[in-house]
């Protein structure tokens, strides 16, 4: 008969094991009790990291069965006191997060790589879009979790076109996360006519390239007639009906930005004259006008004009009215308005406060150098609706809980920054980079972190950030809201 032999162990390995096990269950009891405090559930977690790499402290072992401060058990020094950040986090990376490469970069250029992260592409690819958006699809290390898509390139909308001009739109059917409000690129040639109509929201209004004259009549009987050229503004409040011609100022007529004040506007719920009145019986629109030519409205337009070609306007006045012309202009002349400079730009603020109307949209328009920021700040209450007028910008969205994305903007784009969301704008072109900040509200407000930190305590800065006195006492207690180089 054959028997087995057992292997002799040490009496000392099996104390250690022995001792091994204990420690791993009194841990998961210590775990699934109620905690004693916090300091305790640091002496279970460095008993039981003890116990895994095979020696164990009879202190730890203590610690972690009797409840008692995390005192018995020795810590490294770092981690003895709250003020220093670095105890409990290390430093953020300094490494640079520039755009790998810009629109007149070799087509070649654009790969999904950053330093020793990501991999050639081996499927197809379209090259424009990503010449475009670099930091999309090389984005920068610091970019974190999940933002919704915060960008839509009109050149994207689906156009509408008619004898004497066109327009698209964008709004929460494209841009989801746009859902306080939507706009309208418009183009008129000289003369055309966008119908007299009237909307259930406030209707905005930047003008591009070109001037356009708008009439309005308000519940009253006030009348308006008045014109807005390049980068001059109008606004009409819900309801209030209203026409747009372009004036043969500029050879090629006008072209404009319109904003509601609804992300799910959408132009073709527009109440058009035309429209109404080819769905009135035609016995109804004699009693309601009682014309003296029975036939005069013989020739109403079977459906919606919308844009149609007519003659420059003449006059820039309104009829004779009994009730008097509207006393607060619709029109606000923005290019006539002094920007503020600043180190690194320009900007130019119209909310209600100068523009008495504009009770629902406030704006900023915009300037940014080569190689400056629209400083790191966020809107309180509202969300920024942004338009790119010209040059080439990047924003990285803060969405709070390490979520951050950032996004690349040329000409034609929007952007959009829910509201307290922290975001930044970078002039990343070799030109000026000029942009529209628009918001849904009647007050135009922000907060600059740079004024936030410099008119914060200085111990408590020096607690998060362990910033020195000299960079600390050049904190601008004042908006920078575009810093130059």
């Amino acid at each position: 008969m054959r028997f087995l032999q057992v292997a002799e162990v040490p009496s000392c390995t099996m104390i250690k094991l022995s001792t091994v096990l204990c420690t791993l269950l009194l841990g998961r009891f210590a775990a699934s009790a109620p905690a004693a405090s916090s300091s305790a559930a640091v002496s279970v977690s460095s008993a039981s990291s003890a116990a895994v790499s095979g020696t164990v402290s009879s202190s730890a072992v203590v610690s972690a069965t009797s409840g008692s401060s995390a005192t018995s058990v020795e810590q490294p020094s770092g981690t003895s006191t709250g003020v220093d950040a670095t105890a409990t986090v290390p430093f953020a990376s300094t490494n640079p997060n520039e755009p790998l490469w810009g629109l007149d970069s070799d087509p070649s250029v654009p790969s999904p790589q950053r330093n020793p992260l990501g991999a050639p592409m081996l499927g197809p690819s379209n090259i424009p879009v990503e010449l475009e958006n670099p930091d999309l699809l090389s984005p920068p290390t610091t970019d974190h979790g999940s933002v919704n898509n915060a960008k839509w390139p009109f050149a994207l909308s689906h156009n509408r076109l008619q004898t004497g001009g066109w327009a698209r739109q964008e709004n929460v059917g494209v841009m989801p996360i746009a859902t306080e409000m939507a706009s309208v690129n418009m183009r008129l040639e000289a003369g055309a006519i966008r119908e007299l109509h009237w909307h259930k929201t406030s209707e905005w209004a930047y003008v591009l390239k070109g001037s356009t004259q708008v009439t309005a009549v308000d519940a009253q009987g006030r009348n308006f007639v008045g014109t807005a050229g390049p980068g001059d503004l109008w606004f009409f409040p819900p309801g209030i009906p209203h026409s747009l011609q372009a004036t043969d100022d500029d050879p090629d007529g006008s072209e404009f930005i319109l904003v509601f004040d609804d992300g799910a506007f959408s132009e073709d719920a527009t109440f058009l004259l035309t429209d109404w009145l080819s769905h009135v019986p035609a016995e109804v629109i004699q009693k309601n006008f009682r014309p003296t030519n029975t036939k005069a409205f013989d020739h109403i337009p079977a459906q919606e004009l919308y844009i149609f070609p007519g003659s420059p306007p003449t006059t820039n006045t309104a009829p004779d009215s009994p009730q008097g012309q509207a006393p607060t202009p619709y029109v606000f002349q923005l290019s006539k308005m002094n920007a503020t400079s600043l180190s690194g730009g320009t900007v130019k603020i119209v909310d209600s406060t100068i523009f008495p109307l504009s009770t629902t949209i406030a704006v900023a328009e915009v300037s940014v150098e080569p190689g400056a920021i629209r400083e790191l700040h966020w809107h309180p209450t509202m969300d920024e609706w942004s338009f790119f007028i010209e040059g080439e910008g990047r924003i990285t969205i803060f969405a709070s809980q390490s979520n951050a994305r950032t996004f690349n903007y040329q000409p034609g784009d929007i952007g959009y920054v829910p509201a307290a969301m922290g975001h930044y704008v970078e002039n990343t072109g070799n030109s000026t980079l000029r942009f529209l900040e628009i918001f849904n509200t009647d007050r135009f407000e922000d907060i600059s972190l740079n004024q936030w930190l410099a008119l914060t305590p200085p111990e408590l800065v020096k607690a998060h950030l362990d910033l020195d006195d000299e960079t600390i006492s050049q904190l601008s207690k004042t908006k920078p809201v575009v810093m130059g180089q």
